[in-house]
């Protein structure tokens, strides 16, 4: 076959296929995509074999929040090509490198891995059936304006001739890429918007080594690691004699503030640690505690001339001429992640000078920059093989310090692979927590109960100051400590929110979505400004909500979903929050009941969310049921404490996970209203505190201004 179209000719023809949506980047042609070659890649994202099959490169992370499916459904669509014949692969991080960044971002978290590169890679999909259409035509030497692409064929109407994908990807892949392509509208399609099946579920069922922890190489030795219990010490001294001469062991590496074990087996490994003589230097934080911590936060609480992450009207002038002012104080705990699939790392040292590694990591890039750093190699010297997460909530994002850990490990033993992996106890010691928080509110109301002026005042750590400085504004506020109080979607004329960063020893980082101890704060204050006034939970928001806001748009269907209003079985109450957050617009209705003896029993949670629209409805059920398990914990009992400048708890005897038993029913309302894309990773577990303990209210007439339940006695006196 001949190509004989100049570039002018085919950007021509395919304009008349369809414009109005620019590319902002053009994709480079693959090596792959040579004559004779068993695969094409027509473009970064889409490869297609000569069978038709297609395969189509992730450069999200998955970490069973569903995306890995979503965004390939996304691309599927615009390709038109056959989903039974599509599967998925992890995009590499040092191709991503060496094309100059041609996947766009790697990072995954905050609800962003659909709705920040929906844009693009449907643009992928649409370019790629336009050249195969244009192969097509090329081939048939007619106008490609005659062909249509459908289900993975081209057929040309005039004639009823027909090609596959597979026939013309060869050709398809040396072709210049259009300029201009059109996006399908979400009322049309076909495969996006489907509870289609995931495509990560399979191998996870059979149990294939997707995970990092699950991976395997021919002569790999383990690696058990000791860090230093009191955060920011660092070694001083370590005696590995016994340890050295116990069966298996291979190594002992010694680093600034950490000790590992390298052996046959973890098994052998971690008992050798066990048996290291290590001497550390707490650095001057040996004696942190709770209380230190709590001191600290309510002298940030104290402090005069705080920066203002908000400030709407006179907040101060209305609250002195308020005919009555409510204040309330509420707080929260250092929260671990508690990942089922501990921190692990493979690296392996390659005789020729180059570095591959394996991890569950949110983000590619920052995992390959992190292995960069701990070897001393360049970025094109390095791959990180990406590998499914047994667990993220932000823990496996920005830190990356598992990676420069088992790097840094592996180096010691050049042409060797080792894989690091966490204990239990580490993990749980050794996270960067959800920040331990203070909030004070201040409401000023009119003589009928309404709201017309709010004061608050936050106390917690910055996780942007520990892992993204940069970020941070110039007036010190971190977004994700003021979120729900700084973005407040009530009306209310004057408004003041007051910011005091307060960072302690305690390492903090993303903890599923960042700041959601806030809208516990503020959808529980605004429960209590309701019963001041003796007004309804959902009338007194209502009231507050313009016509239109798509948070009165989810409130409004969750209670009709709920039946608010209407009469429940005898010993069971209702709370009610909406929240917004991560691009998406959510309200709950909890359903809960209250024992004699205290016992808290979530009995149903509805939820509402607008997420504008939804390419996988069964995902994104799946994720509000996900959130609702994973934000009970923290209700109910879940907590870290501090002492002797350590985390308490240590494995999950005393850090529980919920059970199955305590799983509540959980209807999910979607309602999307199109017009933007929202996230579904976070935004469900936002209202489900305020709701949960709103009923409790309801339940027992005692307000929870504090987490976790388990410190509150609700026996009815």
């Amino acid at each position: 076959m001949t190509l004989a179209m100049s570039r002018r000719d085919f950007l021509k023809v395919s304009a008349a296929l369809g414009g109005g949506f620019v590319l902002e980047f053009c994709f480079p042609l693959a090596s792959a995509a040579t004559a004779g070659a068993a695969a094409s890649e027509v473009n970064a994202w889409i490869v297609i074999h000569p069978d038709d099959r297609v395969v189509i490169r992730i450069a999200r992370s998955e970490m069973g929040q569903g995306t890995f499916t979503a965004l390939a459904q996304l691309v599927a669509e615009e390709l038109d090509c056959d989903w039974g014949k599509v599967s998925a692969e992890f995009a590499s991080p040092n191709e991503h490198f060496k094309r100059n960044r041609i996947w766009g971002s790697m990072s995954t978290g905050g609800s962003m891995g659909v709705r920040s590169s929906q844009d693009y890679v449907r643009k992928a999909g649409a370019s790629a059936r336009v050249m195969l259409v244009m192969a097509a035509a090329m081939q048939w030497q007619v106008p490609a304006s005659e062909c249509l692409a459908e289900n993975g064929v081209i057929s040309h109407g005039p004639t009823g001739r027909k090609l596959r994908y597979g026939q013309v990807a060869d050709a398809a892949a040396r072709l210049a890429p259009p300029q201009d392509v059109q996006l399908r509208d979400p009322k049309d399609w076909k495969i996006a918007g489907k509870s289609v099946h995931r495509l990560d579920i399979p191998d996870k069922v059979l149990g294939k080594p997707v995970f990092g922890v699950g991976g395997s190489l021919h002569g790999m030795l383990h690696a058990s690691i000791a860090q230093c219990p009191v955060f920011g010490g660092t070694l001083r001294s370590v005696d590995a004699r016994a340890a050295e001469k116990m069966r298996g062991v291979k190594k002992v590496v010694r680093e600034k503030d950490f000790v590992a074990v390298v052996a046959d087996s973890w098994w052998r490994a971690d008992q050798a640690l066990g048996k290291l003589a290590i001497e550390w230097d707490e650095g001057g934080n040996g004696s942190a505690s709770n209380q230190t911590v709590q001191a600290m936060l309510q002298a940030g609480l104290a402090e005069a001339d705080l920066p203002q992450a908000r400030k709407l009207g006179d907040a101060q002038a209305a609250l002195a001429g308020a005919a009555k002012v409510i204040e309330a104080e509420y707080q929260s705990p250092y929260l671990s992640h508690a990942t089922l699939e501990p921190q692990t790392c493979t690296a392996w040292f390659k005789p020729e000078g180059f570095l591959e590694v394996w991890t569950s990591t949110q983000n590619g890039e920052a995992s390959m920059e992190a292995a960069a750093q701990a070897s001393g190699l360049p970025l094109d010297k390095i791959e990180v093989h990406k590998m499914m997460l047994g667990g993220g909530f932000g823990r496996r994002g920005g830190p990356q310090d598992f990676v420069r850990q088992g790097v840094a490990i592996a180096k010691a033993l050049p042409g060797v692979p080792v894989k690091l992996m966490w204990s239990r106890e580490e993990d749980m010691q050794h996270d960067f927590y959800r920040p331990a928080s203070i909030v004070r509110m201040k409401a000023g109301v009119d003589a009928q109960g309404k709201l017309i002026a709010m004061h608050t005042r936050i106390a917690c750590p910055s996780i942007l100051k520990v892992l993204m400085p940069k970020m941070l504004g110039k007036d010190g506020i971190d977004f994700s400590a003021v979120r729900s109080f700084s973005d407040m979607p009530y009306t209310v004329a004057h408004q003041q929110v007051d910011y005091a960063m307060r960072n302690g020893h305690v390492p903090v980082g993303f903890w599923r979505a960042p700041g959601q101890q806030n809208a516990f704060y503020r959808e529980c204050f605004i429960d209590e400004l309701a019963v001041a006034a003796g007004k309804d939970p959902v009338e007194y928001r209502l009231a507050m909500l313009k016509p239109g806001d798509k948070n009165r748009l989810v409130l409004e269907a969750v209670v009709k979903a709920a039946a608010w209003g209407t009469s429940l079985p005898s010993g069971i109450h209702r709370g009610v929050a909406v929240v917004d957050g991560f691009g998406s617009f959510t309200a709950m209705v909890a359903e809960v009941s209250v024992s004699a003896a205290g016992k808290v029993t979530v009995q149903r949670i509805v939820v509402a969310i607008d997420s504008g629209y939804v390419v996988n409805p069964d995902t994104c059920r799946a994720q509000a049921e996900s959130n609702v398990i994973y934000g009970l914990g923290p209700i109910l009992y879940q907590e870290n404490n501090v002492k002797n400048g350590r985390i308490v708890e240590s494995n999950f005897r005393s850090f529980r996970l919920p059970q199955i038993s305590e799983m509540p029913k959980v209807e999910t309302v979607l309602v999307p209203t199109g017009g933007f894309w929202g996230g579904h990773g976070e935004p469900a577990i936002l209202p489900l505190a305020p709701a949960v303990c709103n009923a409790i209210f309801a339940a027992t007439g005692k307000r929870i201004r504090s987490l976790p339940l388990k410190h509150h006695d609700l026996r009815r006196v």
